[in-house]
């Protein structure tokens, strides 16, 4: 398909640092024979889960945010292959399909003045077409019975993610997100800022649930709109964290009520996480366990169709730390799914 680069045999020997007496992940995993048709490959594949990255800042910069959500796939692919193969990671379970990216488009974007209204309408524009792609080849995974785990790019792929599930499941689906953001702004063009809007506009997205907003950032507007909308639930991040009213655990059993009726897509934002690089890095937010136990507590749920993990921007410092948080996630996710 179009903008699908497939990740070959040739690049996994580049990335695998084989050690004697150790096994890793990269050596047992799947790979697609050929790209013709990916539903037909994947339905002849006996693997769980489908990895692919999305190389984009598209989005992020058509919502005024910081751009370098393009490097994330880069940097988790480096760490993923090269940990253990053993019970715990089922490696065996898994294929890397590739990653899609939209080279013409990040060099037009690379021009672009974000202080120029023209120059926003432009890059909104390219995001819908970014948003076919993924759609397309999220529809095409589920549609095989696997589970897709998407790396990288904005929040604008949740759009994505929840319309390619949805038709591929003939049927609405809710989405849990955890994030500092509700991603819910006004239908203004598409960014990373609307993905869940967008598709409950649309009739992809039926329970939706905002886990850790951040008080300081969330507008009365907003407030007002999320609290009228009985489909849409929330919590803030300083109910739970800093106030303590609010119980962490008991808030994911209370999210997990509004979301679990069906199928249902777990996202995770970057920017929800203290001090990790990404579009909008906080100083103040979910530790990194935090976050691991609340990716096992919905990873184990018979009803999660996919897990998206997003708006992490690594530097070529901060790319090894990134790269193996996430890889983190992607293992606990796929570890408590593996033991229902």
């Amino acid at each position: 398909m179009d903008n699908l680069k497939p990740f070959t045999t040739s690049e996994l020997n580049s990335i695998l640092k084989k050690r004697s007496k150790e096994t890793k992940l990269g050596e047992h995993i799947s790979l697609l024979p050929n790209f013709k048709d990916i539903y037909e490959q994947l339905l002849k594949l006996d693997v769980s889960y489908v990895i692919f990255g999305i190389k984009e800042d598209i989005g992020v910069f058509a919502n005024y945010g910081n751009p370098g959500t393009y490097n994330a796939w880069d940097a988790v692919i480096k760490i993923l292959l090269n940990i253990q193969s053993n019970a715990h990671t089922h490696a065996k379970k898994i294929a890397i399909l590739g990653c899609l990216e939209f080279p013409k488009y990040q060099e037009q974007v690379n021009e672009f003045d974000q202080s120029k209204k023209k120059d926003i309408a432009k890059a909104r524009k390219k995001v819908d077409t970014i948003d076919e792609s993924v759609s397309f080849l999220v529809s095409q995974i589920v549609s095989a019975g696997k589970i897709p785990i998407i790396i990288g790019g904005g929040h604008n792929n949740a759009y994505g993610n929840i319309k390619g599930t949805s038709l591929a499941l003939n049927k609405q689906i809710n989405a849990i997100n955890f994030d500092a953001h509700h991603d819910f702004r006004a239908e203004e063009g598409r960014h990373s800022g609307n993905g869940f809007s967008y598709a409950f506009a649309e009739g992809f997205l039926k329970n939706y649930f905002v886990f850790g907003l951040h008080e300081n950032y969330t507008s009365d507007r907003i407030f007002r709109t999320l609290k009228k909308l009985k489909t849409i639930k929330f919590n803030t991040f300083e109910s739970m964290m800093v106030r303590r009213e609010k119980s962490f655990d008991a808030e994911m059993n209370r999210a997990l009520e509004h979301i679990s009726s069906k199928q249902f897509g777990l996202e995770i934002d970057c920017d929800a996480i203290q001090d990790l690089p990404s579009s909008a890095m906080t100083p103040s937010g979910f530790a990194v366990n935090k976050t691991r136990a609340f990716v096992n507590f919905f990873g184990k749920q018979e009803h999660v169709a996919y897990l998206h993990i997003c708006e992490a921007a690594p530097t070529p410092e901060t790319e090894t730390q990134v790269g193996k948080l996430i890889s983190y996630l992607i293992t606990d996710f796929i570890r408590a799914h593996e033991s229902i």
